[in-house]
């Protein structure tokens, strides 16, 4: 049960990393369709959720469990799984909600940086540590004056994509 867990945060903490790697380097730093689409996030940052990615990622791990059962790499990619739903969770709530604690206070004025005065800084959205790794963190001076400007922001009103799919299918909507 301790290797499980263990492994299962190793998954966690890969994600912070590929997190990192799509969002600064695919969503950024090169062409293709991840940076076509984060674009449109950054035109229009209620297009928070990465839609298209969900159905491979239950295929992918329904595959693992079918043909892998419950051993490591199930479990890793359980992990990695976890925290990109985690990723999304929080994404959206930087872009819609307030803070609710600390952490999402400061993990939110990062990500608003992000998007308003520093496009090439601040990529880790869930997690800060792969931005000091890579040097894109600014400086503590430049960080807190970007922290002071985003708490201004509010949040978003209105539709996410999420919202406009489950409306445009014939639901509610968010």
């Amino acid at each position: 049960m301790i290797a499980a867990a263990g492994i299962f945060a190793a998954g966690l903490f890969a994600w912070s990393f590929l997190e990192y790697a799509i969002h600064g380097w695919l969503g950024h730093r090169m062409g293709g369709p991840v940076h076509a689409m984060h674009a449109a996030h950054h035109g229009d940052p209620g297009r928070v959720f990465a839609i298209g990615a969900w159905p491979a990622i239950a295929i992918a791990l329904a595959a693992a469990i079918r043909f892998g059962g419950l051993g490591p790499t199930t479990i890793f990619f359980l992990g990695a799984a976890t925290g990109f739903a985690a990723y999304e969770i929080e994404h959206y709530r930087m872009h819609f909600a307030r803070p609710a604690c600390r952490y999402e206070a400061r993990m939110r004025a990062r990500h608003l940086a992000h998007h308003g005065r520093a496009p090439e800084r601040c990529f880790g959205v869930t997690v800060a540590l792969w931005d000091r790794i890579f040097a894109s963190e600014p400086e503590p001076d430049e960080l807190a004056r970007m922290n002071e400007a985003a708490r201004a922001i509010a949040p978003l009103a209105g539709r996410s994509n999420l919202g406009r799919i489950i409306h445009a299918c014939g639901g509610r909507g968010a």
